[in-house]
């Protein structure tokens, strides 16, 4: 077994074959993939058949399970949530605005994993952000300015009873699980730094981030959209296409992502589960 990275041009994103997830992976392995994944941010692998234990396994490769407050999980995987979307579903695609997963909690989780089950015929691509290259490219007054910043982040808009998640009833097949929790607020750095590879990223994002801790309303809103519009400018951004059995691994300390629509009248089933992070810590 020997593994194999492909890196994009830009450095950001990487696909790894020659190995097969269905097996325990040696630890000498299961290192070169960490390895590969803190170097670029968002790691695939593509033509694995994976079952659910599988998928747990793998996971565990990265880190222990995190939360996954707000979604129902399945039944009997409590770590794997199904991402479903069917022909006839009219509500929003899910996760459609550029996020940073679950950055609202105290601990945000370090990895998601992200497992093609059903992959429509076109659209449903997924975009990524790279947060440390969209940080090393602002002028450095403002690198020290942000330095020197936290944001507040909070679940309300998607996730409170009256968020736009909350709303969407039965139109949706995934199950919201709305909740007042999602009105609590945390602090984190707006620039963090990556405790595996001692970069610095930008952590803000358009769906939880809601402020700029002591800065006045206007320019608060000012600066997040001015850090937002930059982030995701088209030479940060990586586009992601979809594979029957590809799985996909991404890190939300450093990256932000957005699904994209584009595939009404089809299926679309993907199963996702998260790895535990640790309190950000500023850079």
């Amino acid at each position: 077994m020997s593994v194999a990275v492909s890196p994009n041009a830009s450095g950001f994103g990487a696909a790894i074959t020659g190995v097969d997830l269905k097996k325990p992976l040696p630890e000498a392995a299961q290192q070169a993939i960490r390895d590969a994944w803190f170097a670029h941010g968002v790691v695939w692998f593509p033509n694995q058949p994976l079952e659910h234990a599988d998928l747990e396994r793998v996971t565990g490769y990265f880190g222990p399970f995190g939360q996954d407050p707000f979604v129902k999980t399945m039944d009997d995987h409590s770590h794997i949530i199904e991402v479903r979307r069917q022909p006839r579903e009219r509500a929003s695609v899910f996760g459609a605005a550029w996020h940073s997963d679950w950055s609202f909690l105290p601990t945000p989780p370090a990895a998601t994993l992200l497992h093609a089950k059903i992959v429509p015929s076109t659209g449903g691509d997924t975009l990524f952000a790279d947060g440390a290259a969209a940080y090393d490219a602002l002028d450095p007054d403002m690198q020290r300015k942000l330095r020197s910043l936290r944001a507040v982040h909070s679940a309300a808009g998607p996730y409170a009873p009256e968020g736009f998640y909350a709303n969407e009833g039965e139109q949706r097949s995934m199950k919201i699980l709305p909740s007042a929790d999602a009105r609590k607020r945390h602090l984190h750095p707006v620039v963090r730094v990556h405790p595996g590879t001692g970069r610095p990223t930008l952590f803000v994002n358009r769906v939880y981030t809601v402020a700029i801790d002591g800065l006045d309303e206007r320019e608060s809103k000012a600066l997040l959209e001015f850090l937002a519009s930059h982030t995701t400018q088209e030479r940060f951004v990586y586009r992601h296409v979809w594979s029957k059995d590809m799985l996909i691994v991404w890190d939300n300390r450093r990256v932000q992502h957005c699904a994209t629509g584009g595939y009404d009248g089809q299926e679309r089933l993907m199963h996702r589960t998260t790895v535990a992070g640790e309190v950000p810590q500023a850079a």
